[in-house]
């Protein structure tokens, strides 16, 4: 797979999505770290005044380490957040925050497409370690049937990646409307929010075209496998 050409024809288009999302959400990050929110909030901050404002109790609020790594969760219902979010008082920091709220609010709500991408957590995590090596093994062996299971394993990795669009798509509009909703922002802020969750979408969105087309060049080389058979 690594070798062949073709393999690049699928994959590079997507690859160059994803490294100008990385320079996208970098450079708007960056922007938005040195801009003081209205209220002088820290991330931290930010997470508790929306969870009181907005009805979301039981949350709790956790620094970790890390640039960027800021996530919540269900588990045992945590917002962490990294050292840039957590205790600075920057736009950025404020809207990252309210996005990881934004999840716990749909934890809260049992948000439909949160519960099914968690249920898929588990066979991604095997499916998608095993399937390049099941998928490499049947196109070796000139065995149809093992390289389109490889493909099938491959196809839940895919469906993880789109489930998890929404899933963050609803968890920026949620923080949107709880900083505006609450009147935390001034329209400098919001715009500089919303200028930082749209960036980071673009991530999410480049995930799930790489994962689509290794899963395209799946499809077809099992299926000139297939035909070759006939």
């Amino acid at each position: 797979m690594f070798f062949d050409p073709l393999y690049f024809v699928f994959a590079l288009p997507p690859l160059l999505l994803a490294l100008w999302a990385q320079f996208k959400v970098k450079g708007t990050y960056n922007k938005w770290s040195e801009v003081r929110n209205m209220y002088g909030l820290s991330g931290a901050e930010t997470v508790q005044r929306l969870m009181y404002s907005n009805g979301i109790p039981g949350v709790k609020i956790e620094p970790i380490g890390g640039e960027l790594s800021d996530h919540y969760d269900p588990s045992d219902k945590t917002v962490r957040l990294s050292e840039g979010v957590y205790a600075v008082p920057s736009v950025a920091a404020m809207a990252i925050a309210a996005h990881e709220l934004g999840h716990a609010q749909q934890d809260q709500v049992g948000y439909t497409m949160m519960r099914v991408r968690a249920a898929l957590v588990m066979p991604v995590n095997i499916g998608s370690n095993l399937a390049p090596w099941i998928f490499m093994a049947g196109m070796f062996l000139s065995m149809p049937a093992l390289a389109w299971l490889g493909v099938i394993a491959f196809a839940t990795a895919v469906a993880f990646h789109l489930v998890t669009l929404p899933v963050e798509f609803d968890a920026s509009a949620r923080a949107l409307k709880m900083l505006q909703g609450t009147g935390l922002v001034s329209s400098q802020d919001y715009d500089g929010a919303k200028a930082v969750l749209s960036a980071a979408a673009w991530t999410y969105v480049a995930g799930a075209l790489q994962s689509l087309a290794i899963l395209l060049y799946f499809v077809f080389r099992a299926s000139g496998l297939s035909n070759r058979d006939e």
